[in-house]
């Protein structure tokens, strides 16, 4: 049936009334599918024991949860709850009948000091190795390397320190494990802006591996990626002990003859387009290491600070970056040149958390609980890949970069499908019901999700 042009109009005389009435309405109706997830983790109880040592008339539970809730609602910053104090979801999903003061959850996250916060970083990874333990992956390829947090001038124990973009503002600089296959965070260590980036990270290293082996089993392959940063001989002689696979960068010092030689090599194997190498033997007397080092040079367009002339007398064949990385995996030239290649998905994690976690976020002046928010923001990170590992996502193709293992959402398309639909909290029948909006293809989301969540 043919319309008429008028009839695709419509008169609009004069502004809506706008008025604020008590209703229960929701703007976020998936939150109840993640309320029955949590619950399904016992989070509540958890995080209850893991703040016991905090007191106050909130539970740790309650204010725990109601800033994932604020998280997962796309809220940033500890101001924003007023906005959320009449959501009948957010409310049922952290257990309060009122939500507090940003001023109250302020001064909760206040009181965690670094002994508090050892039980929410092992909350933190108990729930990340149950999900692994789930999954029962083959291995586990774990990315190690720091992040830059910008802090105000007045923030506790933040200075300047490794910041290329902004080298004059004050910062954390917190080492994170990445899990490749999942894009969990193992672990998190929040530390001072002008550390080097390797600083605690033999500590790190070594209470991670042996938490991951403890819980499941010595048998699991465990192999790590990591930047020159790390190229240091502790961090060598711990993974050698610990009999952990690596595949770390090595740095093109002045007293390593990695120049030499490449400039001696006459024959470079093709790795990828525009990419050859080849492996070698490198002794360090200094630190009494024999290491296998795969020599690489990536043929470029322009000369960068990586170039460096070998041989004045070469013919100009263009430039090259060059690069060397030090490894004990049995691994051909070109599978490790792509396994050194996944080392890149973290970035994609990191750029997630600071993004829709907040966790560049820095809500108060204090370190601790500034350390505090970094781990629950990780918390709700996790928490959301293992819901989603649990419910909707699906098994990738092997790839030799040994990078995502499941097809994931991100948080932005997770909120947009899932969580931020608005809807009614009714009672029927002597029961609370949720009415969304009918759409077709909600519902079949819905129904999926709670079918995967009663099983």
């Amino acid at each position: 049936m043919r319309l008429s042009v008028d009839s695709l109009r419509r008169v609009v005389k004069r502004d809506l009334a706008i008025e604020f009435v008590p209703q229960q309405l929701t703007s976020f109706g998936g939150l109840e599918l993640l309320r029955r997830y949590v619950q399904r983790l016992a989070l509540a109880a958890r995080l209850r024991r893991a703040c016991a040592a905090l007191g106050g008339d909130y539970s740790g539970a309650s204010l725990g949860l109601l800033i994932l809730a604020l998280l997962y609602a796309g809220a940033r910053r500890l101001e924003h709850l007023q906005y959320l104090a009449g959501d009948p979801l957010v409310t049922r999903f952290c257990g309060l009948a009122q939500v507090p003061t940003p001023r109250t959850v302020s001064n909760w996250l206040q009181r965690f000091t670094q002994a508090h916060l050892r039980p929410l970083v092992q909350l933190n990874h108990d729930l990340v190795t149950e999900a692994i333990a789930r999954l029962k992956l083959p291995r586990l390829t774990i990315d190690v390397d720091g992040t830059v947090i910008r802090t105000g001038a007045t923030v506790a124990w933040a200075f300047r320190g490794f910041n290329p973009h902004h080298r004059k503002d004050p910062s954390y600089y917190p080492l994170v494990a990445h899990l490749a296959q999942t894009g969990h965070i193992l672990r998190l260590k929040n530390r001072p802006g002008n550390v080097h980036d390797s600083k605690q990270a033999v500590a790190f290293l070594r209470e991670l591996i042996e938490s991951l082996r403890q819980r499941l089993g010595r048998a699991l392959p465990l192999e790590f990626r990591m930047d020159a940063a790390f190229c240091q001989r502790d961090v060598f002689r711990l993974l050698a002990a610990r009999r952990c696979a690596y595949a770390i960068k090595v740095g093109y010092w002045s007293w390593l003859p990695l120049k030499a030689l490449a400039a001696t090599r006459q024959r470079w194997e093709p790795l990828a387009p525009d990419v050859a190498g080849f492996m070698t033997d490198l002794a360090i007397p200094q630190w009494n290491l024999q290491l296998r080092v795969m020599l690489y040079r990536k043929h470029v367009q322009h000369e960068t600070p990586k170039n460096f002339q070998l041989d004045l007398f070469t013919p100009n064949d263009g430039h090259f970056e060059y690069y060397a990385v030090a490894t004990n995996m049995a691994l051909g030239l070109p599978a490790l040149y792509a396994f050194v290649c996944g080392r890149g998905v973290q970035e994609k994690t990191f750029g997630e958390l600071k993004g829709e976690f907040a966790l560049d976020v820095v809500p108060t002046r204090h370190y601790g609980a500034n350390s505090a928010w970094q781990q629950l923001s990780i918390l709700a990170h996790n928490i959301a890949r293992s819901f989603q590992l649990d419910t909707l996502a699906t098994p990738k193709p092997r790839s030799r970069k040994r990078t995502y293992a499941y097809v994931l959402r991100s948080m932005r398309t997770l909120r947009f499908l899932l969580i931020a639909r608005a809807g009614r909290l009714t009672r029927i029948d002597g029961r609370n019901v949720l009415r969304l909006a009918a759409n077709p293809a909600t519902e079949q989301l819905y129904t999926k999700v709670a079918h995967a969540l009663a099983v």
